[in-house]
């Protein structure tokens, strides 16, 4: 099977809520994502062959297949095409997982995966929202009732269950959130992340650190569900944010004059109980390490996207990776999580960390609606 190799890797900081990205149109913050991927690796637009881009919340300023509007947007060829796609939280990980599989498969030679969310301009839910208003039982439908009965299904649940499941208390939740704060401090002041990023509207940083929070900060807060463990500070913090990835075939790379970066090793995707909802990536690393042959402790870097806390505590548990490892530069407890955007975002993370430190193999994954998970491992070159 051909190679697919990554050649570019760029992103947005990450906003906060209401923060300096909040006014910038969700179709603009992802062209600018795509125009920078674009300078950044030098090759020529016309010969991308299509351009895979995660969203969420596909509704209002983020409909209409915004992956060809903010290509368009971005003053880019008409002559290439792009879509649209939702695997939940992990949309812009299984586009490259499209992209990396287009190329694998000698289909197609230069593939941008992508992903894009403005959860201050279009809030969680607003497609739910807007269906229930009219009266829709929606998104489930009788047939999923009959398997899983009248029960809520969130991922707030789904934490909690985990925390019930692996027995996670609220100390050792904070305890956790507190240490990706610090980590993603000292990233940002140490400037591990200024190569990555492609400022904009003003903003240069990720703006959801906390370098002053303290545990007993966190200890003051009301937990989300009454008796439960998680708070708004052991959750990923709402926010905006994009980025993207430039997937190459070995023919593309000699024909563009490119660099290869990384090399994609293993693509691998597992579903799980959608009750608990944040589990998969438990079973989705066990899968993607058996079929790469390689073991946890083979893998220098990893990005477990911080939904809440308890998802990578339990997959640390369960896993037995090096905690120093996992996140080691902070997660979206820290840095945030723009949805449709955090998988294109980590998978920057990575690559840039395994070349600050000279690692070789990077692991990235992300529980996803529906109780889903995508693992990517990939290897610095």
């Amino acid at each position: 099977m051909a190679e697919a190799y990554i050649v570019g890797a760029v992103r947005t900081p990450v906003g906060k809520k209401k923060g300096g990205l909040s006014t910038v149109h969700p179709t603009d913050l992802a062209a600018h994502t795509l125009k920078a991927l674009i300078d950044r690796t030098g090759v020529d637009p016309s010969a991308v062959d299509d351009v895979i881009m995660g969203c969420v919340m596909q509704f209002g300023p983020q409909s209409m297949d915004i992956a060809r509007n903010a290509w368009l947007s971005a003053g880019l060829p008409e002559t290439v095409a792009g879509v649209t796609i939702d695997r939940q939280c992990g949309s812009s990980q299984q586009a490259i997982h499209f992209a990396a599989q287009g190329v694998m498969s000698g289909t197609q030679d230069l593939v941008v995966a992508s992903g894009v969310e403005s959860m201050s301009i279009v809030p969680m839910g607003s497609s739910i929202t807007a269906a229930l208003e009219k009266g829709m039982p929606f998104p489930f439908g009788d047939k999923w009732v009959e398997r899983y009965g009248k029960q809520e299904i969130s991922q707030f649940r789904g934490a909690e269950l985990m925390c019930e499941k692996w027995g996670l208390k609220r100390d050792e939740l904070e305890r956790y959130a507190y240490e990706s704060h610090q980590r993603a401090a000292k990233a940002v002041a140490n400037g591990y992340f200024k190569d990555q990023i492609a400022p904009i509207n003003g903003v240069e940083d990720d703006e959801g650190p906390r370098p002053d929070t303290t545990l007993e900060k966190m200890a003051e807060l009301k937990t989300l569900r009454d008796g439960g463990q998680i708070t708004a500070a052991t959750s990923s913090q709402i926010s905006d944010g994009s980025g993207a990835v430039l997937i190459a075939s070995e023919q593309a790379v000699k024909d563009h004059g490119l660099t290869p970066r990384a090399r994609v090793v293993t693509l691998t995707l597992t579903g799980d109980d959608p009750v608990y909802m944040l589990t998969a990536p438990i079973p989705a690393t066990r899968k993607a390490l058996k079929r790469s042959g390689l073991s946890i402790d083979d893998i220098d870097a990893i990005e477990i996207n911080e939904a809440f806390a308890p998802v990578p505590l339990a997959w640390l548990k369960e896993i037995g990776a090096d905690p120093a490892k996992t996140n080691p530069n902070g997660g979206a407890i820290a840095l945030g999580h723009p949805l449709g955007g955090t998988g294109a975002i980590l998978m920057t993370k990575l690559l840039h960390e395994l070349e600050r430190t000279g690692g070789r193999y990077g692991l990235q994954t992300m529980c996803e609606g529906g109780g889903q998970a995508n693992v990517t491992i990939i290897e610095r070159l």
